[in-house]
This record gives C-alpha cells, sequence and structure tokens, in this order.
C-alpha cells in the first residue's frame, strides 16, 4: 500500500510539473512579441481575453480606474481543474503554477504592474478568483 500511494504521488508531482512546464513555456513565448498597453482597459483586453484567452462572459470586472484592475474570473480553468483531479489545493498551485507565469508576463508589458491573486476568493472556495493588478508607484493597501 506504502509503494502505491509513493506511486500516486509521484504521478501527482509529475502532472503538476508538467502543467508547470506548459503554462512557463506558454508565458515565455507569448512575450517573446514586444507588448504595451496605455491603460488598465487595455491591460484587461491584452492580459485577460489576449494572454489567458478568457471570454469577456467569463471576466466580472469589479474595478478599473488608470492604476488599478480589479477582475473575478469564471472561466473554465485548466489550473483548477487538474488541482481538482490531483486532489491538491488551489491555494497551493495557482502559486506554484499560475501566479508566477502572470507576473512574468505583466512585468513583460510594464515593470510597474503588480499581480495580487487573492487567496481568500479562489475557488474552489468561491465562485471565481479575484485577482487585482495595479501600478506599484500607485499601491493601496
Amino acid at each position: 500500500m506504502r509503494l502505491i500511494n509513493s506511486f500516486k504521488e509521484i504521478l501527482k508531482k509529475a502532472a503538476l510539473l508538467l502543467g508547470l512546464l506548459v503554462f512557463y513555456a506558454y508565458g515565455f513565448l507569448w512575450t517573446l512579441k514586444p507588448r504595451r498597453v496605455g491603460s488598465m482597459s487595455d491591460l484587461l483586453d491584452l492580459f485577460y481575453y489576449k494572454f489567458l484567452r478568457l471570454k469577456k462572459e467569463h471576466v466580472e470586472v469589479v474595478r478599473v480606474t488608470d492604476s488599478e484592475l480589479v477582475t473575478i474570473s469564471r472561466n473554465p480553468c485548466p489550473i483548477l481543474r487538474l488541482t481538482l483531479f490531483l486532489g491538491l489545493d488551489t491555494r497551493y498551485t495557482c502559486r506554484l503554477v499560475s501566479e508566477p507565469v502572470c507576473r512574468y508576463v505583466l512585468r513583460r508589458v510594464n515593470p510597474e504592474l503588480v499581480f495580487e491573486r487573492n487567496y481568500d476568493y479562489i475557488r474552489p472556495y468561491k465562485d471565481g478568483c479575484m485577482e487585482r493588478i495595479y501600478l506599484r508607484s500607485q499601491r493601496k493597501n
């Protein structure tokens, strides 16, 4: 039984590693073409609809100002599906897989952009995943 459990753990880690490598490669390749935005509305289009390829009906815009964008995503998320399939916690897997790639992509768009995910408002514990992107020079607590 210990051998079976050890094998299951190895498979979980391998699946997570594969997901991580695919998303990291996609993020890197996507940023090879330089992209810039003029506003947070432009960033919404570029990051959520073009990079993450989400549909507009899957993204609720909670707030958009000159320096801040807050969204709740309710898309069919491959990281969420993988996490649930592996019996893991999205508060762990999203920090490991998704968050670094999102930060990397946004830094390439504008080094002043900061990405934060609200881990108190994340699926499957809530109905969506809340994220905040803001300009470092405009940080609010």
